[in-house]
């Protein structure tokens, strides 16, 4: 029977070839990966995982998880990554949701989770970060020549819950043909082959670490060193036999910070990717003159996977995601309306192509909501196309600041700040004002030992913005709140400070 994803990584696979190296030196070769990934997937047959039941997972990075994302496309089950930072009461909401066959939670969390799955018809099996548990003890005595169950283009492999920074969290439907149409286009445009090795220090509940990450690189019949997080010095020893990183930028931000980092470290590597969040420019800028390499920024979403990428051979420009990936059409539209706009003009990014989610799970009018009539998905992300072609990320939707009536774009504001001596970064919001609705307000993190104060904010910004762009006030706080994919979030900020223009 054919298995549409599955199919196209064993095709891949070279059975005597490394596909995973550990810290501690544990190795898997993609012979490996086959055996353990058809054990798992004889487990989940076993545990009355049927094709088309999900499978939550809810466990710490290793070898023995990925093999469980694989044994689940091999079964037919629709894998659910969860982010192992949420809580009992947010896996009550998701698991409810979903509705699991089967939930995998390391050993420790068993007692908390098994009574919410009972609740909601699943079992519970365990997968600890050393590869031990219950579910491995299952596996351990299934044959390892699995039938693939029969899984088309269009059938489900995944659901990925979005970060839910406002209202329910969504949970997107990826199909096997939205994930492997992606990773074989990434594949192709950034050059990989069976001789590079990434370094893998992204978690695996996203779309990064595990869709771009790991499928790209089982596609290409690739290796990669799994790291359980990011470690500078680790991973600058690394380079010394690898090819690739996949990182966000508070990876490259650390780097740039250490001594280490060098034309000399980095000769043997020929690409370093970042997403997931935007890159400064400054960062990009410092890592070129320590190393002679330019960081290559693409853009994708949960939605999505990726959408745009900087190019392999040409200008990797800073502060821009690139060009659309090859089959996947984007323009910038009126928000309102969805007339397209002409180059240069913001407006909202809509993207068409058969890396496109299906929809939102059990969420039908929502789904439709968030689609043109001609396909055009609607990304909430505000950006334009310059004139070059390249696009730019200008800011989600709902951080779009109306003041006094006028639009203003954070990104442009962050873009000011963040250019002045004593800045390292800056996030601009809105917060509720009593006369204009929402006050522009920005929240800077200063360089270690300056003295920059708000006056000289605001004074330094005066010729540069219209007033009406400029802040009403600037606050200086010693980190910006980020989430697990070092994304800003500026809903917490606007909490934390929804009462500043009040009385």
């Amino acid at each position: 029977m054919a298995n549409h994803l599955f199919d196209a990584i064993r095709a891949a696979a070279t059975p005597e070839a490394v596909f995973i190296e550990t810290a501690e030196g544990r190795r898997w070769t993609y012979g490996d990966m086959i055996r353990l990934s058809g054990q798992m997937a004889g487990a989940l047959r076993r545990l009355g995982v049927a094709p088309g039941d999900r499978v939550a997972v809810q466990v710490e990075k290793s070898p023995e998880a990925l093999m469980l994302y694989l044994a689940c496309l091999r079964a037919g089950a629709v894998y659910l990554p969860l982010n192992t930072a949420y809580t009992l009461a947010e896996l009550d909401y998701f698991i409810g949701d979903a509705e699991p066959r089967l939930v995998v939670v390391d050993p420790k969390a068993r007692d908390g989770v098994a009574a919410i799955a009972e609740a909601h018809g699943g079992v519970v099996e365990t997968l600890d970060a050393t590869g031990g548990g219950s579910l491995v003890q299952r596996a351990g005595s299934e044959d390892a020549d699995f039938p693939d169950a029969d899984r088309e283009a269009d059938d489900l492999a995944a659901i990925l819950y979005t970060s839910g920074t406002t209202g329910r969290s969504k949970g997107a439907m990826l199909t096997h043909d939205n994930l492997l149409s992606n990773a074989l286009t990434l594949r192709d445009h950034w050059r990989f082959t069976s001789a590079d090795r990434l370094i893998h220090a992204l978690p695996i509940f996203h779309t990064h670490g595990l869709f771009v990450a790991s499928n790209v690189t089982l596609l290409s019949g690739a290796s990669m060193y799994l790291l359980a997080k990011f470690d500078a010095d680790e991973t600058l020893k690394l380079m010394e036999s690898a090819t690739v990183l996949m990182g966000v930028p508070t990876f490259y931000v650390r780097l740039v910070q250490h001594p280490g980092l060098t034309r000399a470290a980095t000769a043997g590597m020929r690409l370093f990717v970042s997403g997931s969040a935007p890159l400064l420019a400054e960062t990009h800028r410092g890592f070129s003159e320590k190393t002679g390499h330019a960081i290559l920024e693409r853009y994708g979403m949960t939605e999505t996977n990726m959408n745009t990428s900087n190019p392999y051979d040409g200008d990797r420009v800073a502060g821009t995601v690139g060009f659309p990936l090859p089959g996947v059409s984007l323009r910038v539209t009126e928000p309102e309306t969805g007339k397209p706009l002409p180059d240069g003009e913001t407006g909202m990014i809509e993207v068409r192509g058969p890396n496109v989610f299906k929809g939102y799970w059990r969420m039908p009018e929502k789904t439709a909501a968030e689609f043109r009539a001609d396909g055009f998905f609607i990304t909430g992300d505000l950006g334009r196309i310059d004139g070059r072609g390249y696009v730019h990320i200008v800011g989600r939707g709902k951080d779009l600041v109306i003041s006094g009536g006028y639009n203003i774009y954070p990104k442009e504001v962050e873009a000011e700040i963040d250019g002045m001596p004593g800045v390292v970064e800056s996030a601009v919001i809105g917060v509720p004002h009593p006369d204009f609705g929402e006050g522009v307000t920005a929240v800077v993190v200063r360089a270690k030992g300056s003295a920059l104060d708000e006056k000289a904010v605001l004074d330094g910004l005066k010729d540069r913005l219209a007033r009406y762009k400029q802040p009403k006030r600037v606050l200086f706080v010693d980190d910006l709140p980020r989430n697990t994919m070092g994304k800003v979030q500026k809903n917490v900020l606007r909490e934390t400070y929804a009462d500043l223009y009040a009385g």
